[in-house]
């Protein structure tokens, strides 16, 4: 569905949504990502224990929504990361993040401790996408 200049789109197969929201919306040649959540398709809130495994989960969710709109890892510039145990999971998030991207390829980055996230995850990630433009 499209409003003016703001797309809202809804994967086929995508993630469930855990709250009322598009997967993502799309203005003037961005691509906002929800935060997804490290379930997986069809088990809605039952989650993987370690931290390694939730961000394997929510990489998938979120390149499962990006598939979907024709982009991918290598199209994002911003990525938000929020994790509630934040002293014991960062650097163990952070070696199995940069797997997810090329060597001198990572995006502008942003991450936090918060006090809970839903399911009671340990993280979860949202994108700012560049669409690439056609030549």
């Amino acid at each position: 569905m499209s409003t003016d200049a703001i797309t809202f789109h809804m994967v086929e197969n995508g993630p469930t949504p855990v709250a009322p929201f598009s997967h993502a919306t799309e203005s003037g040649g961005f691509v906002f990502v929800t935060g997804q959540m490290p379930d997986q398709p069809g088990t809605p809130g039952v989650l993987p224990d370690t931290i390694e495994e939730q961000t394997d989960n929510v990489m998938s969710n979120l390149s499962t929504v990006l598939d979907g709109l024709g982009l991918g890892l290598q199209d994002v510039v911003m990525v938000r990361v929020f994790l509630t145990r934040f002293q014991q999971d960062y650097a163990r998030f952070n070696a199995k993040y940069k797997t997810y991207f090329a060597e001198g390829c990572l995006p502008a980055r942003t991450c936090v401790g918060v006090t809970g996230l839903a399911y009671d995850a340990l993280v979860e990630i949202d994108l700012v996408v560049r669409r690439p433009t056609v030549s």
